[in-house]
């Protein structure tokens, strides 16, 4: 009897400056991969789609998913929730999907607790004057809130020893090879192939 085999669950932080959306726009372009969707309740806008971009929510279905423990993770910013539901995730890697989810660091580090297999990748910069060029580059922020930023790095930046990689992002192109890389990788672990294993006794 065959046995499916199931996707990977991936985790991309990094902070705010790193360039993970870019990255992530380049990587699965050519990486059978799928970005994990986030549950929210802040209103849809002109561009989103229902289960393309969120799952909207309302605020009263939103808690009563947190009370359900029916999500991986979830924060609030700017008075609205944001959360990975578990059912989701869960599903699309029963299917054989590789799933990845792109979130701060506290969200990651409760995704590990939840799911030890899951690959933590920290994306950075090399230094963090790089970040605050980056940062100023956008155009898009006051000095005040580009401080806080820089502070929130400073504070992630703690956590890289719970994360199982750091790729720091320099070129795009070079950045998004070692994303590759690291995939592979994880994907030829012995611990990730015990079907093969079966294969060869002719269990399946």
């Amino acid at each position: 009897m065959s046995e499916n085999k199931k996707g990977l669950l991936f985790v991309l932080s990094g902070p705010s400056g790193a360039g993970k959306g870019t990255v992530m726009k380049e990587l699965l372009k050519s990486e059978p991969m799928e970005l994990s969707i986030s549950a929210t309740t802040r209103a849809p806008r002109a561009e989103d789609k229902e289960g393309e971009t969120y799952f909207f929510k309302t605020r009263e279905e939103f808690e009563r998913m947190i009370e359900n423990n029916e999500l991986f993770e979830y924060a609030q910013f700017s008075g609205n929730y944001y959360g990975t539901p578990k059912q989701y995730v869960i599903d699309r890697i029963n299917a054989g999907k590789n799933v990845m989810l792109e979130i701060e660091v506290q969200g990651a580090l409760q995704v590990k607790s939840a799911v030890p297999e899951a690959v933590l990748i920290f994306l950075t910069p090399y230094t963090v004057s790089e970040l605050r060029s980056r940062l100023e580059g956008r155009g898009s922020e006051t000095a005040e809130q580009i401080d806080r930023r820089i502070k929130r790095a400073m504070e992630e930046i703690e956590y890289i020893s719970a994360y199982d990689y750091i790729v720091i992002n320099d070129k795009i192109e070079e950045t998004v090879d070692k994303l590759k890389n690291i995939i592979s990788s994880e994907k030829a672990k012995a611990v990730n192939n015990r079907n093969i294993i079966k294969k060869f006794k002719g269990e399946c």
